[in-house]
């Protein structure tokens, strides 16, 4: 099944969201391309760890819905920010719904693909990248909807962290 997101809103708000940071810091995206990739992978690590998937050891279950929708927008700002950063800004992403519900095989697929992103920095790379990072958030049982009301969230909760010097 193929799905669609629109993206044009998103690359919008977070092209000011850099702006403001960028200035305050006097940095450009050149600067800190390398920071944003490994911010990314970061992110992903931090949801990787909210849904304890990969923690076959544990009965404990996952984190609360909205703590996993907190994490993925921001993975989903990083992925932004990098697209960016290396002139790759789409409106609109299409994508084929994977058909694997094992959260773990989604994880390593995003990690993967964005190895491949963070060697090549084309625009093919990202895109994979990107896909793979929505059917995570489709595995994870997220709409469109809430990923983008999660980011709008984030964003607002990141302005004011810029406000008070985070």
């Amino acid at each position: 099944m193929s799905k669609t997101i629109d993206l044009a809103i998103l690359y919008a708000a977070q092209k000011k969201l850099d702006a403001l940071i960028n200035s305050k810091h006097h940095l450009t995206y050149s600067e800190t391309l390398e920071e944003r990739k490994l911010a990314f992978l970061v992110e992903l690590s931090e949801l990787a760890n909210a849904t304890r998937t990969f923690k076959y050891w544990s009965q404990k279950g996952s984190e609360d819905r909205l703590r996993l929708l907190d994490e993925y927008a921001d993975g989903l700002h990083f992925l932004l920010s990098l697209g960016l950063a290396t002139g790759i800004v789409v409106d609109k992403i299409s994508y084929i719904k994977s058909d694997d519900s094992k959260l773990t095989t989604h994880f390593l697929n995003v990690y993967q693909l964005f190895v491949e992103f963070m060697i090549t920095n084309d625009q093919r790379a990202y895109l994979a990248a990107f896909r793979s990072f929505l059917n995570l958030g489709d595995a994870l049982g997220f709409s469109h909807e809430d990923i983008i009301a999660a980011y709008q969230n984030k964003l607002s909760i990141n302005y004011t962290r810029q406000e008070n010097n985070y």
